[in-house]
């Protein structure tokens, strides 16, 4: 039962299990037919304002995780279905951002940690956390 964070522009991992791009945006340089997904959700991605005040600026890091998680309790369906789904295998969540410690997709891992039973998936470089 884990969660891991991936870029979606590393190497599909077999260890992956379903993998979900949490991104608003499709990640540039990819063609849809050639990145396996179980989907795309778009809903769980931060909104447009917040992705733009971010601007994937560290120092910005506390304050937009807390304006995102606000946002992400909007979609408490989408939330619970993930965790069923990393409770019954892995989970890992796709995103395009460059810094793998400061993005929507740790956030987003963290809460549905905190929210369940789920054990960290175990460190692995980048690749995961």
């Amino acid at each position: 039962m884990t969660i891991r964070t991936r870029r979606v522009y590393e190497p599909i991992d077999p260890a992956d299990g379903r993998r979900y791009l949490i991104d608003r945006l499709w990640p540039r340089g990819l063609r849809q037919e050639s990145l396996p997904l179980d989907g795309w959700l778009k809903e769980l991605a931060p909104s447009d304002e917040l992705r733009t005040w971010f601007g994937h600026d560290p120092s910005r890091y506390p304050v937009f995780r807390e304006r995102y998680r606000r946002e992400l309790a909007a979609h408490p369906d989408l939330l619970h279905r993930l965790r069923q789904e990393a409770a019954e295998g892995t989970v890992t969540l796709l995103f395009a951002a460059r810094d793998t410690e400061h993005c929507n997709a740790s956030v987003l891992r963290e809460l549905l940690e905190e929210r369940s039973n789920l054990r960290p998936a175990p460190p692995k470089g980048s690749r995961t956390r």
